[in-house]
């Protein structure tokens, strides 16, 4: 594919997946919403189905829609070096635009909450308990999971297609995404992250610069490993 091409592709999908991931966070956290309340595990399905839609849109790339993945994939061996800058201009510019399309959908919601950190939480992960290696540690495995397990998949007998990674999601979600929202994917965490500095949202207070590098550099090295460990044993 030409750069071009993968740049729409991936910027499809990975804006997709933040339009729907921040909007179910959104219907989750913020006032008047119908769906305020409805939990944790709303959230780990809401973000998987993001993932399963994002990967559908995305298809014609190979439906990366993650840097974490696409470094993963490069050091496995699969995606040729040459293209990884087009993949992750695509999922950083589809990461952002997605955000902010979220925020219009929920533009008189963010007006009415007047919680600064759960307008951020839209948008961006944070850890419940702040220690930057603990968390940095979280954020390799539970990513380590994603590829390692994403790269099992192909050595399987079928193809499991795009509901098996969206359930692995929901999974690393439920079990792993506890200490820090899980954000296994450096774009779906640093694109929204740009959006909420940008926009004109009343109120929104920080966007948590300090706490940004966490979920980008954790995801890559996590994902190399992934990338590593399956090369050596698939």
């Amino acid at each position: 594919m030409s750069f071009g091409d993968i740049f729409l592709s991936e910027f499809l999908g990975t804006g997709m997946l933040t339009l729907l991931g921040c909007g179910v966070v959104a219907t989750n956290i913020l006032a008047r919403s119908k769906g305020f309340g409805g939990g944790w595990l709303m959230v780990n399905f809401g973000w998987g189905l993001a993932v399963f839609a994002g990967v559908f849109v995305a298809a014609d790339s190979g439906a990366h829609i993650n840097p974490a993945v696409t470094f993963g994939l490069a050091f496995e061996g699969t995606t040729e070096w040459s293209d990884v800058p087009a993949y992750l201009l695509g999922e950083m510019a589809g990461a952002i635009v997605g955000a902010a399309l979220a925020w219009a959908a929920y533009r008189q919601h963010f007006d009415l909450e007047e919680d600064p950190a759960k307008k951020l939480g839209v948008f961006s992960t944070g850890p419940e308990i702040r220690n930057y290696g603990w968390n940095l540690v979280t954020e390799i495995i539970a990513t380590f999971v994603l590829l390692f397990v994403i790269l099992s998949f192909g050595n399987q007998p079928v193809d499991l297609g795009p509901l098996a990674v969206a359930l692995l999601v929901v999974g690393i979600g439920a079990s792993l995404g506890g200490p820090t929202g899980y954000a296994i994917n450096p774009a779906r965490d640093l694109g929204p992250r740009i959006a909420h500095a940008l926009l004109p949202i009343r109120g929104k207070g920080s966007s948590d610069w300090a706490y940004s590098w966490v979920p980008i550099v954790g995801p890559i090295i996590g994902g190399i490993l992934g990338g590593l460990l399956a090369r050596a044993v698939y």
